[in-house]
Order: C-alpha cells, then sequence, then structure tokens
C-alpha cells in the first residue's frame, strides 16, 4: 500500500509542481505588470533568479515590487483609492442623477439591459475558444452556414466552419437553448445584485469576501478573481489571525488589468439610472476587491455607460459621459479617447472596427483597451439591440464577456430591447453554478434586477 503522504507527493509540492516555482512565476508576472503601471522596477528584475531558491526572498522581493515608486518620466495619473480617483476624474462632469424618469420607464429599461447582457453573453459563449476570432473569420463562418449578419445564436454549422467552439456549445447553439446557461459574466451581475439587495450602496470588501466564500467554484473563476477567492479561502483557515484584503489585490495578483472587475459593473448601472457619479463609485468599491488601475478604470466606464444609456440622446452622448468619470490622465482615458475618435471618423462598422484592431491588436482577448473600443464601434452603427449585440459577437476576442457589457449599455438605450424569439428559447429558466443562489426563474430573477434602483434610493424599500 502506498502512503497517504507517497500519494500526496513531497510537502513542497502542489500539482507536481514546487511552490517556489509556482511563487517565482507569480513574482515575474507582478513585475512585469508593474513596468507597465509605470513603476521603477528595472532594478529588481536581476533579483528574480537570485530569489528563486527560496519562498521567503521571493516574498520578499515581492514587498519590494509593491513598493517601487512611479518612474519620474511617467505621464499618466493612476491613482488607486476612491477619493483620489474620482478627484482625477472629470471635475465638469455630473454629480447628481439626471431628468428623473417613472418606475415604468426605468423598469421598462432595466428588463430590456439585463436580457439583452444575458441573450449576447449566450450568443457569444460558444465562439469564446482560442485561437480567438476576429471580424474576418467569424463573418466567413457565418456567411458559409448563411447567418451573416447575426440575428440568432450560432449554429453547429457555423461552428464547424470556424474550426473551433467552445465546449459549451452543447448547452449554447441554436437548437440546443433550452435555458440560459451559466456563466461567469452572468453569475457577477448576480452578485452584484445580492450585494445591492443585502447592503444596498454601502455594501463593503468584507461584505463581498463572505458572499464569494458561499458562492464561486475556485474553478469557475479566473485570473484576479481566483487569487484573491483563493486567498479568501486560506484566510478562513486561520479565523484568529488578522488578513488584509487591500494586500490580496494589490500584491501577488499578476493579471489585475485584466477585464474580470469590469464584467461585474453591470447591476450597478441598474441601480443607479441616469447617475453615472453613483453607479462609477459602486463599481470601484466592487472592482478594487481584486483589480488595480485599467482593471477598475473599465467597470466605472462601464457602469457609467450603462447607467447614462438611460437616458442618453444618442451613442455618443453615452461614451463621451462615461469617459468623465474615469481619471482624465489615465492610460485607460487615453486609449478609449483615441477608439472614440476613431470610431467616431469611421464610415462604417467594418471601418471603425479595423482602426481599432489596428491600433490596439496587441491587447487581445480580456486585455480590455481593443475590446472597449469594440464596444464603442457597436454603440455608434447599431440600429437596435439585436443588431448591436451581433455586431460585437463579431468583433471576436472575449466574445461573450464585451458582449454581456455591450448588451447592457445596449439594453438600456434600446428600452424595446430584442424580438421574442430571443427570450423564448431559455424556456423561463436561467441555471447558475452559484453554491447558495437557487433562483432558477429568469421571469423572477429579471424582477429583481428591476427593483435594485429602488434599493439604492431607499434603503429600506421592499424588494418585491
Amino acid at each position: 500500500m502506498i502512503s497517504a503522504a507517497r500519494k500526496r507527493g513531497p510537502a513542497d509540492k502542489i500539482g507536481g509542481k514546487s511552490m517556489k516555482e509556482i511563487l517565482g512565476r507569480i513574482v515575474a508576472a507582478e513585475l512585469e505588470e508593474r513596468r507597465k503601471q509605470g513603476y521603477d522596477v528595472e532594478a529588481l528584475r536581476p533579483l528574480l533568479g537570485k530569489a528563486s531558491g527560496s519562498c521567503d526572498a521571493l516574498l520578499a522581493l515581492s514587498q519590494r515590487i509593491k513598493e517601487a515608486p512611479i518612474r519620474q518620466d511617467w505621464p499618466y495619473e493612476e491613482p488607486d483609492d476612491l477619493e483620489s480617483v474620482m478627484a482625477a476624474c472629470d471635475p465638469m462632469r455630473r454629480r447628481e442623477a439626471s431628468r428623473l424618469l417613472s418606475d415604468g420607464e426605468i423598469e421598462a429599461r432595466v428588463r430590456s439591459a439585463f436580457l439583452t447582457s444575458v441573450c449576447a453573453c449566450i450568443l457569444g459563449k460558444p465562439l469564446e475558444e482560442a485561437p480567438y476570432g476576429g471580424l474576418e473569420d467569424i463573418r466567413a463562418a457565418a456567411q458559409a452556414s448563411g447567418e451573416w449578419p447575426l440575428r440568432d445564436y450560432v449554429s453547429d454549422a457555423m461552428l464547424t466552419a470556424w474550426g473551433r467552439r467552445n465546449p459549451s456549445w452543447v448547452e449554447t447553439t441554436r437548437g440546443r437553448v433550452r435555458y440560459a446557461a451559466s456563466d461567469d459574466d452572468i453569475t457577477y451581475t448576480i452578485m452584484g445584485m445580492l450585494l445591492l439587495e443585502k447592503r444596498g450602496k454601502d455594501f463593503s470588501h468584507e461584505d463581498m469576501r463572505q458572499l464569494w466564500l458561499e458562492n464561486l467554484p475556485i474553478y469557475l473563476c479566473w485570473g484576479p478573481e481566483r487569487t484573491v477567492l483563493l486567498r479568501a479561502g486560506l484566510a478562513v483557515l486561520a479565523p484568529d489571525l488578522p488578513y488584509d484584503m487591500d494586500d490580496w489585490a494589490a500584491r501577488l495578483n499578476p493579471g489585475q488589468e485584466l477585464c474580470g472587475a469590469m464584467i461585474r459593473a453591470d447591476a450597478y448601472g441598474y441601480a443607479c439610472p441616469g447617475d453615472p457619479e453613483l453607479a462609477a463609485r459602486l463599481a470601484f468599491r466592487d472592482a478594487s476587491f481584486t483589480h488595480r488601475k485599467t482593471g477598475v478604470y473599465s467597470a466605472m466606464f462601464v457602469a457609467a455607460a450603462i447607467a447614462a444609456a438611460f437616458t442618453a440622446e444618442n451613442w455618443k452622448e453615452i461614451v463621451v459621459t462615461a469617459l468623465q468619470y474615469v481619471p482624465q490622465r489615465s492610460r485607460f482615458y487615453e486609449q478609449a479617447s483615441i477608439c472614440l475618435r476613431m470610431v467616431d471618423d469611421a464610415a462604417s462598422f467594418e471601418d471603425g472596427y479595423n482602426a481599432v484592431h489596428t491600433e490596439y491588436g496587441a491587447f487581445g482577448a480580456g486585455q480590455v483597451v481593443q475590446e472597449i473600443g469594440t464596444v464603442i464601434n457597436t454603440l455608434k452603427f447599431a440600429r437596435d439591440a439585436e443588431e448591436g449585440i451581433g455586431m460585437q459577437v463579431a468583433q471576436g476576442n472575449d466574445s461573450d464577456s464585451f458582449a454581456c457589457s455591450c448588451g447592457s449599455i445596449l439594453g438600456a438605450y434600446f428600452a424595446d430591447g430584442l424580438p421574442e424569439h430571443w427570450y423564448a428559447q431559455f424556456n423561463n429558466t436561467i441555471h447558475t453554478t452559484m453554491g447558495n443562489f437557487h433562483e432558477t426563474d429568469l421571469q423572477a430573477l429579471t424582477k429583481r434586477m428591476q427593483l435594485l434602483y429602488k434599493r439604492v434610493r431607499q434603503p429600506e424599500a421592499p424588494l418585491a
């Protein structure tokens, strides 16, 4: 009989890999990320090799990376605390809600926003498979199967023409859709809803920690979400010891500028119709649990865009307004503003995509910049929500996540939402992988989303 110790392997191994090797890769990625954020870390790079033989040395190096100063020639201003972030936003931005909407108008637009985001996510889900596609090859596959432009969930024939498929295709392709399949993008919108239902606009990172531990399977989280959830779980093993949740996001957390926090922003936009200031503040609080800088600012942008879409007169007003609620001297503001100018000058949807892709093609799936540009492109050229979600998915990359976020903006702007056939295929049923959330009635869940604005405006208001 092999002993339990021998089955597990040496104490310094995890899944056959040395803990020092794992930690070394994390610290190396952390150093590179801090370099891209403008920190003066080059003098620390030679220390990586020297520290690789000791976990203690790697942890000490990580602390030095965290404490490195900003380079003197760094042209951007990218704060991390809320008040500094808001002070760096456009000083001329609107601080209060714009024209008041009736309860009926708000609830109709929230219904449209949420259901459009769900449908957009399911539309894009089977196409989210490496190597991630762009407009040219997704359009070619759709044309080969007679599905261009996209006006329904993609077919098995289209995926065959495309040559790859996400494993979710068995429940997200036309003819196989029986319910809204589980997806992390939709899950995080529900998580935002639960935070607002339970705590209103005063939810905290401690509330998030508890909710995440109760609901999120670690295997179905990615990047900083997985890192922070893992550290929250480890903290539970020693409940008598103090922990610093700010350190969870700030250190040993590579990927903190990816799109994970952005896909968590939708519920805050629903809850703040016409009030992008409050939507951005709530999105900051959520996003800063796991992300920093571009990862946070993109969440603020999306939440503000959804909130602005409730009352905006045109697509450009949505984007220009949302850009007021991010630091004006940040890389994100600069890059998104360039995307806006290129798209505004574009004569067609294809021209807009090509301009964004040419300028920011290095920012691939999940890296925010190119895909925020494609969202702006969709908003300019979409004539209705259905055309919009097809356009967003067709631009590829992280085709479910950005379609989901874009769907929320489109649905809040185009209050009629999608044709009924998009919703009908779900049979009023939604699945999640959440451990402590058991609602499967899509209509009932939508109604809860519709009432979030009341919880924010009147914390003691009934939920139904």
